[in-house]
């Protein structure tokens, strides 16, 4: 008797090992388990990003309503802007200047370009508040130029528009997690800026670019959160192809600079390979050993896990500019920042932060 089964069909255990996997890889992203990852995907109909984003959404504005009630005319329907120029009514900057910062630099600080980067783990729903407060106190004691952001969460980027308004604020999404980029108002200027898609991510990724000026210098500017976890290293190299590529092709009087958390490990990029002109600036600064590990569970307590992990998954790359005339940045500075823990007995994120600066030759 001829057989009447679909070739194409996928069999039991094929759907059984897929779901299981999208099981796992839902757990990664949200730092949840297999029993939540799948209470979401079944309801979602196993579709990955419909599942993250309805698991995003859940109840989330309520991490903040302490620092921000709803006012009864407020609007929950209004959408937000990628870009903002102006900030929201009823704002308190925990930014701006205060007396003690006031004091004018010296011409050679003036002159400098600096960089943060972080990311701030807006997955881990846990003390948020205090812990945003905690990274605008960074921006306060360090004034960087430009700030790179990954794992931001809708209620976090309105937190960071009430309380960072001497930023300019730009959103690499608007559902789920994103990247973003804070460029500080008085000193760099937005020209442009665009979303670049990775077309085979699984994790809701891309790269976040700006064109902007310091000083009459134009920069180029990226952020991105490359693919998580071990098993995706083949993603996580597609997606650094993407960034390199960018990198290579910016002109020649544009200085680039590009910082996220990569979760690259170093054969990876061996593998890849950094195009002539880009240098690593951990390296490029002489590998210092206190700056390596960037996501350590050894000295970070945030992530409960039960093995010691310390790995340097968060990276500033930088490609200066070549064309004869144009000033020309060098790195001079790279320290790791948020060691220390806030009065909730936690840190800023389960991630260190990168600090950088750029000086004239």
């Amino acid at each position: 008797m001829a057989s009447t089964s679909d070739p194409d069909k996928p069999t039991v255990s094929n759907v059984e090992e897929n779901r299981a996997r999208l099981c796992d890889e839902f757990a990664a992203i949200s730092g949840t388990d297999s029993a939540v990852a799948q209470c979401y995907l079944a309801e979602n109909d196993w579709q990955m990003e419909r599942a993250l984003n309805s698991f995003f959404e859940a109840d989330m504005e309520k991490i903040f309503e302490e620092d921000f009630p709803e006012s009864p005319e407020s609007s929950p329907k209004t959408k937000r802007q990628k870009v903002e120029e102006k900030p929201p009514a009823e704002c308190i900057d925990l930014t701006g200047d205060s007396p003690a910062s006031a004091r004018k630099p010296s011409e050679e600080d003036e002159n400098k370009l600096s960089l943060i980067s972080w990311n701030v783990d807006g997955l881990d729903t846990d003390n948020l508040a205090e812990r945003a407060r905690g990274l605008c106190s960074f921006l306060v004691l360090y004034t960087p130029d430009v700030v790179f952001l990954q794992e931001l969460i809708p209620p976090y980027i309105q937190y960071l528009r009430k309380r960072a308004v001497s930023y300019l604020i730009i959103e690499g999404g608007e559902e789920g997690y994103f990247t973003g980029m804070m460029l500080k108002k008085s000193r760099v200027k937005l020209i442009e800026s665009e979303m670049v898609s990775y077309p085979t991510t699984r994790m809701m990724r891309n790269l976040l670019v700006a064109q902007a000026t310091f000083k009459g210098q134009r920069l180029c500017l990226m952020t991105s959160h490359l693919e998580s976890c071990k098993g995706h290293a083949e993603e996580r190299m597609k997606q650094l192809r993407v960034v390199m590529q960018r990198m290579r092709e910016a002109p020649d009087d544009v200085t680039v600079l590009f910082g996220g958390d990569t979760n690259l490990r170093d054969a990876e990029v061996a593998k890849v390979g950094l195009p002539s002109m880009v240098c690593d600036v951990w390296e490029r600064l002489g590998k210092q050993e206190h700056c390596r590990y960037t996501w350590d569970t050894k000295a970070n307590s945030n992530k409960t896990v039960p093995y010691i992990c310390r790995c340097r998954f968060d990276r500033v790359y930088f490609r200066p500019a070549s064309k004869d005339g144009v000033p020309r940045q060098v790195p001079d500075h790279m320290a790791l920042i948020g060691l220390e823990k806030l009065d909730c007995g936690r840190y800023i994120s389960d991630h260190w932060g990168i600090y950088c600066s750029f000086s004239t030759e």
